[in-house]
Order: structure tokens, then sequence, then C-alpha cells
């Protein structure tokens, strides 16, 4: 299989060729277009000499088509170009991601909360997170759902839902990049087009005019009938000055509440476009996985008649057309011929009262698919991490092998084996700086992307589905005159009381008690995990106070002893990061003092 990152490397090579030759493209068209106009007046001013009038008009017709031909095709080679700088965005990305840079998506940091179970302590949203490392999210509501799957766990049925359609989207590097161009113009925005779209689909303003619905769909044939009588009996010419000056004082007069109609549509004839794409694009691929059909078979409108892409479709073509009233020119002949206010308006109004809210839900469609392409783009880049195994397991459960933590470079992490047998508390001591704390973020975040459907950074992981809470990072707080004591037992509290009411709570405890004395200290910590062991708490507890091993004779099946030690050779300490059974016999506080130039007697 070739390296996925060599694709990268490929699409960006094609497309930044792609782009220089569309430059050169657009470039010379613009120079086609002065040309035209100088051409063309030069023509014109000739023509005027002859005194020909079906001559000057003809020139004049011709100049205007020439002309329109290639704003034409400059849109449509501006547009082309977009495109492509969309995707080489996105290929560059990925590239980006993986050596370590930040990435073109948000990082979750909005959602960074002190207060939840486990998020703060596993580093899931801000920068070098886990959100920060999955995120090809676009839209405010899609970045919203992740997050949401990210400090929650999903069922189990919904889990293995998305493992399949996860796994479907990673083999399809095509279709998931087209799609993340597709909307990739979100990123950055500062308002939900959700929002504003939700807002025009609740009502509020309304226009309805029985006589005015009627008569605008016999204005263009009138016109057409007085203009036609004009040219051949002049004398009718006031009858069709007449009836345009009513049309367009007509459209003057209602200008301000078509403008409120309009201004809640705001301007998003190319937004609906561009999430028109996104839809066709779900629509139009063959979806293999149970989820992936069930999101498409939610894309169709209320009676089932019409693809949700083509509703959209209708509606951005309907906006488009509104726009040209912002031009006053084009708008006050449109108007004068067609009353083209009227005629657009309502159709805005009778799309709204076809479709509604039935389609709003669409967008939180799109919004779970940029969530199930973030994690497939996950697994695509990661060919090594594997989907867990999801059991459906009484209380909480977790064995791993060659389980490394996602945010550390494959090149230095140190993979680690565990499973949860005969024990339902793992004690963890060790020395500084030996790995206990990191091997608790390594199960906390593997079991926060096996939650969500995501995989997991190592060769095997079976778990069942619990409840994080953790207790790792302690800090005291001026603002709530919070002593770094009380916010551990703020803590501690939280994380009993989680075990007392969700059964399937399986927490992480890292040295507990740290602002207090070593007896106070070791007191305290022994009668927690008593209590943990007595409410049938599940989880782990990383502590370098020994005497807490001696725990494990007093419970045994109930706690067992792990451990990460040293090797000292020639007075350099040699870490191996390896979890090991039992408890720890090495500690290392006398040589990093030593180190900096404090002895401690012996």
């Amino acid at each position: 299989m070739e390296d996925i990152f060599n694709t990268y490397r490929n699409h960006i090579g094609d497309t930044e060729r792609r782009i220089a030759g569309l430059r050169k493209l657009i470039n010379t068209n613009s120079l086609l277009r002065l040309a035209t106009i100088v051409a063309g007046g030069s023509a014109l001013f000739i023509s005027v000499q002859t005194e020909s009038v079906w001559l000057v008009v003809g020139v004049f017709l011709l100049i205007v088509v020439c002309f329109m031909a290639l704003v034409w095709r400059q849109s449509k080679l501006e547009a082309q170009k977009a495109t492509c700088e969309d995707f080489l965005a996105v290929n560059r990305n990925e590239l980006a991601v993986a050596e370590g840079k930040p990435n073109l998506y948000p990082d979750g940091a909005i959602h960074m909360d002190g207060r939840h179970p486990y998020s703060g302590d596993l580093d899931i949203f801000g920068t070098s997170s886990i959100f920060a490392l999955i995120n090809r999210c676009a839209t405010p509501s899609a970045n919203n759902l992740l997050a949401a799957w990210l400090s929650a766990p999903a069922d189990r049925g919904t889990i293995v839902a998305r493992q399949m359609v996860v796994g479907e989207l990673a083999a399809d590097t095509a279709w998931c990049q087209q799609f993340q161009v597709d909307l990739l113009f979100n990123v950055g925005q500062r308002t939900d087009f959700k929002q504003r779209f939700a807002r025009f689909l609740d009502g509020g303003e309304t226009f309805e005019s029985t006589f005015l619905r009627s008569y605008v769909k016999i204005v263009p044939w009138l016109m057409a009938l007085v203009i036609t009588l004009a040219v051949f009996w002049p004398a009718s010419t006031p009858l069709a000055v007449f009836l345009a000056l009513v049309h367009l004082l007509a459209a003057v007069a209602y200008g301000g509440r078509i403008g409120r109609i309009a201004g809640r549509v705001d301007r998003a004839g190319q937004t609906l476009g561009a999430f028109a794409k996104s839809f066709e694009r779900i629509e139009s691929r063959r979806w293999e996985s149970g989820l992936g059909r069930s999101l498409l078979a939610s894309l169709r409108d209320n009676g089932g008649h019409k693809p949700v892409s083509a509703v959209f479709h209708e509606l951005a073509r309907l906006t488009d057309r509104l726009d040209y009233r912002l031009n006053m020119l084009v708008g006050g002949v449109l108007n004068m011929i067609a009353l083209w206010d009227f005629k657009q308006i309502f159709a805005v109004l009778d799309w709204r009262r076809q479709y509604g809210k039935q389609v709003l839900g669409a967008l939180d469609v799109v919004a779970e698919f940029e969530v199930l392409v973030s994690l497939a783009t996950l697994r695509r880049n990661h060919p090594n991490w594997v989907f867990p195994e999801i059991l459906a397991s009484a209380g909480p459960f977790v064995a791993a092998t060659c389980l490394s933590h996602p945010l550390i470079a494959p090149q230095t992490a140190v993979p680690n084996d565990y499973a949860m047998d005969n024990h339902q508390v793992a004690l963890i001591t060790g020395s500084n700086m030996a790995g206990k704390s990191t091997f608790l973020r390594v199960i906390g975040a593997n079991a926060v992307l096996a939650f969500c459907g995501a995989p997991v950074c190592g060769t095997s992981m079976r778990l069942s589905v619990f409840h994080v809470v953790s207790y790792m990072r302690i800090a005291d707080s001026l603002n709530e005159s919070t002593s770094t004591f009380k916010a551990e037992l703020n803590r501690i509290e939280g994380v009993l009381r989680a075990v007392c009411t969700q059964s399937d709570t399986f927490f992480l405890i890292d040295e507990m008690l740290r602002g207090t004395n070593s007896k106070d200290k070791y007191l305290g910590s022994k009668a927690i995990i008593e209590r943990l062991i007595a409410d049938g708490g599940v989880g782990m507890v990383a502590t370098h106070d020994l005497q807490l091993a001696k725990l494990a004779e007093d419970y045994p099946g109930k706690l067992a002893n792990f451990h990460f030690d040293i090797q000292v050779r020639g007075g350099d300490m040699l870490f191996d990061y390896k979890l090991k059974p039992g408890e720890c016999t090495i500690f290392n506080a006398s040589l990093l003092l030593k180190g900096i130039g404090i002895d401690v007697a012996g």
C-alpha cells in the first residue's frame, strides 16, 4: 500500500501545477476582455460613422455578447482556481499536522472546561490535543459535535456502527478530501450558517398578496405585449413607460419589506450552493456501512421525492436571483419589465413553506459526516492503529497490547501491554519521570478515542463502554480562594461520587493529596483507595508511596500492583518506560537531586 503521505505530496505537486496553468488562463482572459473593450469601442465608433442603425445595434450586441462570454469564462476559471487552492490547503494541512505543526482546523480550545471529568487531564481540547489531532470539521456545528463525541462515550451499538463507516471512508481518500474542499469556506467563519438559516426558516417577516401573486405571473407577458405595440405603434409608447414606472415605484414602495425578507436569507446563494454540493456528494455515493445508508436515508425532503441537494440548489438559485436587486441598474430594469423582486420573494416564501424545517436537519447530517471524515482521516494517516473490540461487559474492563499515547510521535513512544485480569484497581508505583502519569493518560486518551468510534494507538484493545473520571492536574485558584489541598479534596469527592452513582465509572488517579504532609498523605490515600474498593470502583492509581503497595495483601483479587522502574549504570539513570507487574523497588529522587547539586544523606 502506498504511503498516504506520498499521496498527499503528489496531490500538492499536481495541484500547484494546475493552479499555475489556471493563473495563465485567467491572465489571458483578462487581456482578452481588455482587447474586447478596445476593439469593440473602435468598431462601434466606425459603425456609427456609417449612420446605419442596424449596424450599430449589431456591433453593440456583438460586443456585449463577447464581453459577457469572457466574464462568464473568467468566473468559471476563478471558481476552478479557488477549488484547487482549497484542495491544496487540505493536502498541505495533512503534512503539517503529521509534522506537529498547527492544524488548519480549530483546536477545540473553546470547549475546554475545568469542571469536566477528564478532558483537562487527558488533553482532549486545546493546543496539542486529541481534538486538534483529529479535527477536519469546518462548520461550527460539526466542531461542536466532535467535541460532544470526545466528551462522553457513545453506546456500544453506536460505536460499532461508527467504526464501520469510518473504515469505509478511510479507504476513499478522494471522496473525503473533496467533501472537505466543499466545506472549507466555513473555516474561520465567525457566524454559524445553520443558525442564520434557522432564523430564516423560523418565519418572521411574510409578504402575502393574492392580487400581486396573480399579477406577477402575467407581468412579463404584459410588458412584452406593450413593448411590441410601442415598436410597431409608437402611440402606445406612453402606456409601456407608464407600466414600467408603476412597477418600479411598487418595488421601491415595498422595498423595506422585501429587504427584510431578503436579509434573512443574507445573500446566502453561494453558501447554499456549496452545502448543496456536499449533500450531492453524500447522495451520489454508494454506502456499504449501515450508518452511511441510514444517514443517506435521512437526506430526504418531507415527501421524499426530491434529494436535499436539489432542494438547496433551488434555494441557492432563488437567492442568487434575488441578489440582482443589489445592482440598481439591473434591479431597476428587471423590476420594470417583470416585477423581479416580488417574483423572487414569492418563490423564496413558497420554498420556505414547502420545505421549512424538514431540511434544517440535513445540515446536522452534513455535520455528522464531517466528524466521520475526521475520524476516517485519523485512521488513514495511522494505518497501524486498530479499531478496538467493544465488549458487552457489565462493569468496566480494559485490555490492550502495544498501546501508546496518540499525541506522542511513534519514533519516541514506548508501547505497553495491560490487561485487567483478577483485579479491579491497578496500583502503579514507580520512580519520578518513569512513565506512571503518561501511562494513565495512554489508557484514558485511547479509551476516549475508542468511545467515539475512532481507532486507537495500539496493536489491539478490548474494552467495555465506561465513563472516565480523572484526578491528575490539580491547581489552586486565587479567584475562588481555593488552596491546592482543597482543590484536591473537591476532585477526589467528584471521583468518589461518580463511583457511587455510576457503576460503569473508570477512574484514573495520579498521586493523591499532594498538598499535605507525608503522614496524612499516606493515611488519606489509603483510606480513599479502600473506599473505592468498597464501593466497587474500577480504575488505576499512580503513586510514589510504596507503603500503599501493601494493600494488595489486604485485597487479593481486588487490587494488583504494577510499576515502572529505572536502571542505574555508572551513576546514570536509564528509563525503559515499560509497565511491569509487582511493586517498585528502585526510586530516583536522590539521584535527581544530586544532579542539581544537592546530596541526600543516606
